[in-house]
């Protein structure tokens, strides 16, 4: 059996590892890559084996850079089934469309104002072939056993992370392979802890935060004190969202915060067209988060919806103080780019970072403090003051990653560590080492490995 890393490997973008036994070829995850030129380029490259060859797809989870390479892998000829959850399938499709929409629209931009190298620019893919992804996918069931040929099965199981979000088991040639997908956190306000694995003779886990541990500091006590400063200096605070899970989770906090009378009564807004979608598939999908509808249906009265980009453009130009939630959330595109247009120049604005910022995205870059950054070709003075929350993220951290290691009643064979750039995946890879005498590899590109 064959196991090669093409994508998430060195890097948290472009997840795709793909498994080859007696004939059959399985690919686990299908992400789009981000962040800086030089990983974005790959998205462009054909994969080094023709998609019309790949029998499956299993999908961890709805992010971009999980899912959002599917429509070019249809439009190049796979023809197989794409397996997920249910609540992974609406995440996808929205997170698809929104993509395709977003590289339309950008291309459409590039060729206005001819700042792009390519004559003429064209997106990634288009609406169209987004649309075209869905009639692929087929919905499992958490703890159902998935026959995929004879000898082969999968299942899934909850990894918190986002709502959806699964680890995959796969029992393949008398040997068990277990994929992490994203693992959340033990604690998170929304989701459920990830369900730890009982078993694996290999590991394929990721390693965001294989370096970090979430500080305990009190992350509504921190959203309190940045509002009330910015409100107090008649500023507007823009919060970079990523629309699944990261925009609903800190539209719960501000709820909590406004129910206790801690942040003013000003506009609170949620200017994200799929965000707004997602809270749809939240109410459809109890069973898969700890709020009840009762207090979904609160937490949203409080918040003013945008979907319509004239009311973002009014909004941007309403001159008075006011808490906006936008994505995206590396700041790659999206609404909150016309916000900064706008605001990043102030003195009195505040941009809160509260997820992860791959390497190269304008989300990392005004937390390096740079100061400037480019957006649709212009460039704009930073004088924004730019915090961040660390206790935010939909990621567990070290310990939650070693956590999730800690049911397995047999020693795998070996651990390999996805999904993270090289120094988080090597300090996770020691950590790994030292605590479990687990022989632990981190995964490079391109590798490819035979067990």
């Amino acid at each position: 059996m064959k196991i090669q890393f093409i994508g998430g490997a060195g890097t948290v973008t472009g997840s795709k590892t793909l498994i080859e036994s007696n004939g059959i070829r399985i690919l686990i995850d299908c992400g789009q890559f981000q962040g800086i030129k030089a990983l974005r380029e790959l998205n462009w490259e054909p994969l080094p084996i023709l998609p019309s060859s790949i029998d499956f797809v299993l999908l961890t989870h709805g992010h971009l850079d999980h899912c959002g390479w599917l429509p070019r892998l249809v439009a190049q000829g796979f023809a197989g089934k794409i397996y997920c959850t249910s609540p992974t399938k609406d995440i996808a499709r929205l997170v698809m469309l929104d993509s395709a929409k977003i590289q339309e629209e950008e291309a459409a931009l590039a060729n206005e104002g001819h700042y792009s190298k390519h004559e003429p620019a064209e997106p990634l893919y288009t609406i169209e072939q987004a649309q075209k992804v869905l009639s692929h996918f087929r919905i499992v069931e958490v703890g159902d056993s998935i026959p995929l040929d004879a000898e082969i099965n999968a299942e899934f199981s909850n990894a918190g992370h986002i709502i959806g979000a699964c680890s995959i088991t796969l029992n393949i040639e008398n040997k068990t392979l277990v994929f992490s997908g994203d693992i959340g956190r033990d604690n998170d306000p929304l989701v459920f802890p990830p369900v730890r694995p009982k078993k694996a003779d290999y590991v394929f886990l990721e390693s965001t935060y294989g370096n970090r541990l979430h500080p305990k500091t009190d992350t509504m006590l921190e959203l309190e004190t940045y509002i009330n400063n910015t409100i107090l200096n008649n500023g507007t605070l823009i919060i970079p969202g990523f629309a699944v899970e990261r925009a609903q989770s800190v539209m719960y906090l501000l709820w909590q915060l406004r129910k206790e009378n801690r942040i003013p009564d000003v506009p609170y807004l949620l200017d994200t067209p799929m965000g707004i979608s997602v809270l749809d598939i939240f109410r459809a999908n109890s069973k898969w988060h700890k709020l009840s509808p009762e207090d979904c249906n609160a937490m949203c009265e409080m918040f003013t919806m945008i979907s319509n980009y004239q009311e973002t453009i009014d909004t941007i130009y309403e001159n008075r103080p006011k808490v906006v939630i936008a994505a995206s959330g590396m700041v790659t595109g999206g609404r909150v780019l016309s916000y900064l247009e706008y605001y990043v120049g102030l003195a009195s604005t505040t941009v809160i970072i509260v997820g992860y910022q791959a390497e190269g995205t304008r989300g990392r870059k005004l937390l390096q403090g740079d100061k400037q950054i480019k957006i649709h070709g212009k460039y704009y003075e930073v004088n924004a003051k730019i915090l961040e929350i660390k206790g935010l993220s939909a990621h567990g951290d070290q310990l939650d990653l070693l956590n999730w290691l800690s049911d397995l009643q047999n020693k795998p064979k070996r651990v390999f560590l996805v999904h993270g750039e090289n120094e988080p995946a090597d300090v996770l890879r020691l950590t790994i080492q030292e605590r479990y005498k687990y022989e632990c590899t981190v995964a490079q590109m391109w590798q490819t490995v035979e067990i």
